[in-house]
């Protein structure tokens, strides 16, 4: 299972997301896109989208803080 977390330190959604992972007990890889334009430009690519958070669950993109379709992505 591969679960990108595209993220920036001041966004409170973000960190929510990680933690619902963190407490699922599923391994992410987190970029902070504030620092990592390349990444940036990934999410943007992916999403359609310039706000985050971001969440890719292999290859399922979603955007926001959204439980519900975080595990929906988890379970296929």
């Amino acid at each position: 299972m591969s679960v990108i977390v595209y993220s920036t330190p001041s966004c409170p959604y973000c960190t929510m997301v990680k933690n619902y992972l963190k407490g699922k007990g599923v391994p992410y890889t987190d970029y902070d896109v504030s620092r990592d334009t390349r990444r940036a430009d990934e999410m943007v690519r992916k999403s359609g989208q310039m706000g985050v958070p971001v969440v890719d669950i292999n290859g399922r993109v979603l955007v926001g803080f959204r439980p519900n379709d975080i595990e929906s992505a988890l379970k296929r």
